[in-house]
């Protein structure tokens, strides 16, 4: 699958990394709280709703197949949207055209959940446009990563919906993705903590996690793609952190992106009231490998200690999440435990009724 990165570059330089003290960072803009509505579970023969909110089908005949396939051998059924075709350069149809998909799916009672067929570029878009009433008198799961952070994220706020950062209808479904999956998605109990994902061929099946900073807290489950979650700040589709665990994700960037993005989630106080952080492997934020910027870059490991030194919530890095095969479905809004010490995370309570 393409990368949203590669549709997407953010344009400017993050700036040194600020060493100030974390009272200088209490500018956090937090919107005001939803009553939680916790979505039907999805159960075995329902219709899952196949919608391209962000970038086209690329061979769209073929991807449609595959994404059908996939989504009936886990037993269910399926309902492309009316424009799943459109393109429009690099969108899938028009703002109109993909909301109308949307639209017509939370709209539809044979519907019980509705899932990107991929990400890419685009979601953002559709935030002022979305009837906000339509869907919280029909909630329904939703589901993706990536680009649909932006859906996931701004539905979330704007209506207290549980949505769900998880697989989009073309990942490929390991045991362990369809485990947690079907698990979150159709289970009226908590999951409870998820165990560690499994590792490529030839390599340790050890707990790889880096615990930047032990410890173990409790709080609602909130995060996404970093560069999608850095551009709902300042609209009234941004993340609220207050009493978070905030997990992050991304592809394709570089230390200074990592920097540029954590930096301004600190100036924007988006870390003054969180409970933890934890980062997925995030195996493609490196370097470029040319020279002489190689030799003269900080880490990932760098970038982190300058910027969570001022703060004393546990972090750790190096969970299944985002851009990688074998991952669970996240439920945001739903309360959560993270043991940084262990690299574990927990789901304490049901993410749908």
């Amino acid at each position: 699958m393409i990368s949203r990165r590669s549709f997407i570059k953010t344009g400017f330089m993050g700036g040194v990394l600020s060493a100030a003290p974390r009272m200088l960072f209490a500018a956090n803009h937090s919107i005001a709280a939803k009553p939680l509505i916790k979505p039907p579970a999805l159960h075995p023969g329902d219709t899952i709703g196949l919608v391209t909110p962000a970038s086209p089908l690329f061979e769209a005949h073929q991807i449609l197949i595959e994404a059908s396939e996939k989504m009936k051998a886990l037993g269910f059924k399926v309902k492309p949207g009316k424009n799943i075709f459109k393109k429009w350069g690099y969108l899938a149809g028009t703002i109109e055209e993909r909301i109308a998909d949307l639209h017509d799916m939370f709209a539809d009672d044979q519907v019980k959940a509705i899932i990107a067929v991929r990400g890419g570029y685009g979601s953002a878009q559709l935030l002022p446009h979305l009837d906000y009433q339509l869907i919280s008198a029909h909630p329904k799961i939703l589901v993706g990563y990536s680009d649909i952070t932006s859906l996931i994220v701004g539905i979330h706020e704007r209506t207290g919906l549980v949505t769900f950062h998880g697989p989009v209808a073309v990942s490929t479904f390991t045991d362990y993705t369809k485990k947690y999956f079907l698990n979150t998605l159709g289970s009226t109990t908590a999951v409870g903590e998820i165990a560690d994902a499994p590792y490529d061929e030839n390599l340790q099946t050890s707990n790889r996690v880096w615990t930047y900073r032990p410890g173990v807290v409790s709080g609602h489950l909130m995060g996404g793609n970093m560069t999608l979650l850095q551009a709902t700040i300042g609209t009234p589709h941004e993340f609220d952190s207050d009493g978070a665990i905030l997990f992050f994700e991304d592809i394709g960037e570089e230390p200074y992106d990592l920097d540029r993005m954590l930096t301004h989630f600190k100036q924007a106080g988006k870390f003054d009231k969180c409970r933890g952080v934890f980062f997925d492997r995030m195996p493609d934020v490196k370097p470029a490998d040319y020279k002489p910027a190689y030799n003269s870059t900080l880490s990932v490991e760098d970038v982190i200690d300058e910027i969570f030194k001022d703060f004393d919530f546990p972090v750790c890095l190096g969970l299944s999440i985002g851009h990688i095969k074998n991952k669970p479905t996240l439920p945001l809004g739903i309360r959560a435990r993270l043991d940084a010490g262990k690299g574990r995370i927990a789901l304490l309570e049901p993410a749908v009724t």
